[in-house]
């Protein structure tokens, strides 16, 4: 008795369904690749354009409190920096902007003042009410100060903010405002050290941005959402 005959093209159609699993699998790979290389080279791009997109921007519709944030002092002393930015918070304070100007920013190791303190008495030295500054004395980078003022404004029951800052500083300072729940307005500094969109200061900033992005918006509290 012979045996019986196999059609060859029954094996290839028995093996097409594991052929096209498998390369349907490697084609998947391959498109995921595809996207994240795409991601990679898009994002810094994006996050430039985010920087100065945001440092062209001059919003002083009113809002609740005008946010400074902070830079270098000297022994008390606000640096250029810091000089440049409450200068343009006290022009939008006498503009009506807000009723209260917050200065933020705790003291680097060693320092002896804060930066929010040393913005409170540059202020009032130069004619603006005591009584419409808050001096949020915490932290040491934008995220730390932020996330006091927003406790100040959750306990107080604001939260809407004009943000004042270097023009290249914005899109990160806004990213992190928003996150913690504010509606921003924004109005950075024209005049003063700390104002060119240098290509070193874009890209420095670019990169914090996506470091939010992409790891600190995740730590981040939503506390007045």
């Amino acid at each position: 008795m012979s045996a019986p005959t196999i059609d060859p093209r029954s094996r290839v159609a028995a093996r097409r369904p594991t052929v096209t699993k498998r390369s349907r699998f490697v084609g998947f790979l391959v498109f995921l690749m595809l996207v994240g290389v795409a991601a990679t080279l898009l994002a810094p791009v994006w996050a430039g354009w985010q920087v100065v997109s945001s440092g062209n921007v001059d919003d002083r519709r009113a809002s609740d409190a005008i946010v400074v944030l902070g830079a270098a002092q000297y022994d008390g002393e606000p640096s250029p920096v810091l000089s440049s930015r409450l200068d343009h918070a006290k022009v939008l304070y006498q503009q009506s902007v807000a009723p209260r100007i917050i200065t933020v920013g705790g003291k680097q190791p060693g320092d002896r003042f804060t930066e929010a303190g040393a913005g409170l008495n540059y202020l009032t030295e130069r004619g603006v009410p005591a009584a419409s500054i808050s001096a949020v004395k915490a932290g040491r980078d934008t995220r730390q100060s932020l996330v006091a003022v927003a406790q100040m404004a959750e306990r107080e029951g604001w939260d809407e903010v004009t943000l004042v800052s270097d023009p290249a500083h914005m899109a990160r300072v806004n990213a992190i405002a928003e996150q913690l729940g504010f509606r921003t307005h924004l109005s950075p500094t024209r005049k003063g050290d700390g104002t060119s969109l240098t290509a070193e200061y874009v890209g420095r900033e670019a990169a914090g941005l996506l470091a939010f992005e992409v790891v600190q918006r995740w730590k981040t509290p939503d506390l007045l959402g």
